[in-house]
């Protein structure tokens, strides 16, 4: 490549060795777009499914971003200096922070977000089977068929795909009418009738692994996904009187540092029969106001969850809100 100047004094570029370069055409640029297409299904490939491995992507800036199951790590140039945000770990994500600069690997970015944003899942699934049809098509075109044929014949499999799915899907049918009663009285439940006015986001759908559809139930409260702290409290309270205490279920703690000496047995045992003492008080303070469930938005130890299961009064910890 050379500057030159024309007579007017404006520049123009001289491209050297122009006549050596040609133009791919036919079969050949076919090819060298669906090689291109499985490059980006290639990338994508080892990402799917549950041994799905992470990737690590370097920007131009030198950046090094690990795509990780839920999280995103970036790591700077700097090692003691990194920083973390949410992200999934899905086709979409991964292709976003690609540079594509093929046409036909673009298409298959395009493909993966469009799938983002019409379904909000399959990202990878749909760049991986785009990667396969365009692998067979490839067999199919060595074979002489011609590509208006491949895609007549990938049209009709899609709608024979479809009518299948369709029929499979009737099976599911039965839940429809549960589903759709258990969404109404949701609504109606939290719904200003005067005002015309529902505030969706009083109302939160928690998905349990296993089971079936038909064990949805509509619960009118609140639901904690939490644990009883001992594993031999009763797991079932009926009418139970909740005592929440946003203090910790523990002695509190001097403000300025401290340090206490212990030389003796009985300067221990006086102090640990002060510290169950104050456990002791506490529970009973519970117990007196008639509580039958404690649910504590900070932890105790496990002294303290042992009187506690012995004093027969359950409790919850660690209940964020």
């Amino acid at each position: 490549m050379a500057l030159a100047f024309d007579e007017y004094g404006r520049p123009f570029i001289i491209l050297k060795e122009q006549e050596q370069k040609t133009r791919l055409r036919g079969i050949e640029a076919q090819k060298a777009n669906i090689s291109a297409g499985k490059a980006v299904a290639r990338i994508l490939r080892t990402s799917l499914g549950p041994k799905g491995m992470d990737k690590m992507l370097q920007s131009p800036d030198g950046d090094v971003t690990i795509m990780k199951l839920h999280t995103e790590v970036v790591f700077k140039k700097f090692p003691d200096v990194f920083s973390f945000w949410r992200s999934a770990n899905d086709g979409a994500t991964i292709l976003e922070q690609m540079d594509v600069d093929n046409q036909i690997a673009k298409l298959m970015v395009e493909l993966s977000r469009s799938q983002d944003y019409e379904i909000g899942d399959g990202t990878t699934g749909v760049v991986v089977m785009a990667g396969a049809l365009l692998e067979q098509a490839e067999r199919l075109l060595e074979r002489g068929i011609h590509p208006i044929r491949i895609a007549e014949g990938y049209e009709m499999a899609s709608r024979i795909a479809v009518e299948h799915l369709d029929h499979i899907a009737q099976n599911v049918n039965r839940c429809k009418r549960p589903l759709a009663e258990i969404s109404v009285k949701a609504v109606l439940s939290v719904a200003d009738l005067e005002r015309k006015d529902v505030n969706l986001d009083l109302i939160k759908v928690e998905g349990k692994v296993g089971g079936k559809l038909e064990d949805t139930e509509l619960v009118y409260g609140i639901t904690v996904d939490k644990d009883m702290s001992h594993p031999q409290m009763p797991k079932k309270i009926e009418d139970a009187k909740i005592a929440i205490l946003t203090c910790p279920f523990e002695p509190p703690k001097p403000k300025t540092k401290h340090k206490v000496d212990i030389d003796t047995v009985e300067k221990f045992q006086t102090l640990r029969q002060q510290e169950q003492k104050y456990f002791d008080d506490m529970v009973q303070k519970c117990k007196d106001v008639g509580a039958t469930l404690v649910i504590c938005q900070w932890g105790f130890d496990d002294e303290a969850n042992h009187l506690l299961m012995h004093r027969n009064l359950p409790a919850v910890r660690w209940v964020g809100g």
